[in-house]
């Protein structure tokens, strides 16, 4: 059995009203990847799309490009973002809504539902810390909410594409911290499965292997020291929660192990103050080298690769960018990862890859002008390998 590749997918590459209305006419994902500038001298930007173009995502072609790209490259699935804000409000829907009603491409998918409150700060280039303004607010309304976004995915809940774990559907949520109650969700949602015939829910909550922070018994936040030799207390924090496992990231991890604890906590705080750091810059192979802790090798632990990161078109200079990343450092950040998973439970063999066409945040493997089908070759030459 090959290991078990999902890609993160985000449906952003298409109009939607409140888009038009909070942006101008016609906002997509590629607005301000198109605009994005160079910062410093070998600076590759703005990405250009190669093979599928400038596409949207109402169109079926497009869809179907895609799955025919992501099979031959060796990834299993992919999981869609899924954008839930309470009392039934929906964003970013259409996409997947027709994937299922379709029933193409024929291709295994999942969901992740991406609970999070939207501000301008994820398109306002001039700063990403800027004095914060909702644009949607993530809400959680109580027991009838819960059981109406249920039913409003039953369909691809039935559906035979759906990807399983141990048998069950694998459902991921995004920010597990933020939810009020997430023992009541996942208690509400494994009873209406079993109502309506399913299998089951496999819940994988997704987490930063390092945190500021620690969730106390009664629920609050206590600030913390990030313990960079461990990252045990924070994913049995999430699996105290209810989830089944934990989809871990150590993008922070990697920074910080890179450029020293007291030196990116020092840019943090300065950045949050309203004071310039310049541009920070992260070399790729150096960064991801540190980005799994020693419990990523744990049964119910599933790390998460990442091909590049580049979040110019969206926040401009501060953010970290990586440098220097390449197809081939790329597949030896993959084949580090496999050798965590190798001795796992078949089924649980998984790395999410963040992300199949996070353009906006420079995380995709689609082709680019820049380097063809190069990221998606370099998954292919190491899931044949295992």
């Amino acid at each position: 059995m090959k290991p078990r590749l999902i890609a993160l997918y985000l449906p952003q590459f298409h109009p939607i009203p409140e888009n038009d209305k909070w942006w101008g006419p016609g906002f997509t994902e590629w607005t301000n990847v198109v605009k994005a500038k160079p910062l410093f001298r070998g600076h590759q930007q703005p990405k250009i799309p190669a093979d599928l173009g400038f596409y949207d995502l109402r169109l079926p072609e497009t869809r179907e490009h895609q799955a025919l790209l992501a099979r031959e490259a060796g990834i299993e699935g992919f999981c869609y973002y899924h954008y839930w804000f309470g009392n039934g409000k929906q964003l970013l829907e259409r996409p997947f809504n027709e994937v299922v009603e379709s029933g193409k491409p024929d291709f295994p998918f999942c969901l992740c539902w991406a609970n999070h409150t939207w501000s301008n700060k994820t398109w306002e280039r001039k700063s990403s810390l800027q004095k914060n303004s909702t644009l949607i607010e993530q809400t959680y309304p109580g027991v009838e909410d819960d059981i109406n976004h249920f039913y409003s995915l039953l369909n691809a809940f039935k559906d035979k594409r759906y990807i399983k774990v141990d048998g069950k559907l694998l459902f991921v949520v995004y920010n597990p911290y933020d939810m009020p109650e997430p023992m009541r969700f996942i208690e509400i949602w494994r009873k209406l499965a079993q109502e309506n015939g399913l299998p089951g829910f496999h819940f994988v909550g997704m987490t930063p292997s390092t945190l500021t922070f620690k969730i106390m018994q009664d629920g609050a936040r206590q600030r913390v020291m990030p313990n960079l030799k461990s990252s045990e207390d924070i994913f049995l924090s999430v699996l105290n929660m209810g989830f089944d496992a934990v989809n871990s990231f150590g993008k922070r991890r990697g920074e910080m192990l890179y450029e020293g604890k007291w030196k990116n906590l020092a840019k943090t705080v300065l950045r949050h103050i309203g004071v310039p750091t310049g541009n920070i810059k992260y070399d790729y192979a150096r960064t991801v080298r540190n980005f799994f802790a020693p419990e990523d090798t744990w049964d119910n632990v599933y790390p998460t690769i990442l091909p590049q990161w580049d979040r110019t078109p969206r926040v401009s200079s501060y953010d970290g960018i990586y440098v220097n990343a390449t197809p081939d450092k790329f597949e030896k950040h993959i084949y580090q990862a496999l050798d965590m998973i190798k001795s796992k439970t078949e089924e649980h063999q998984i790395l999410f890859l963040k992300s199949w066409n996070e353009w906006g945040e420079g995380n995709y493997v689609e082709p680019d002008v820049q380097y063809g089908h190069g990221f998606l070759d370099a998954i292919k030459k190491a899931i044949k390998s295992f």
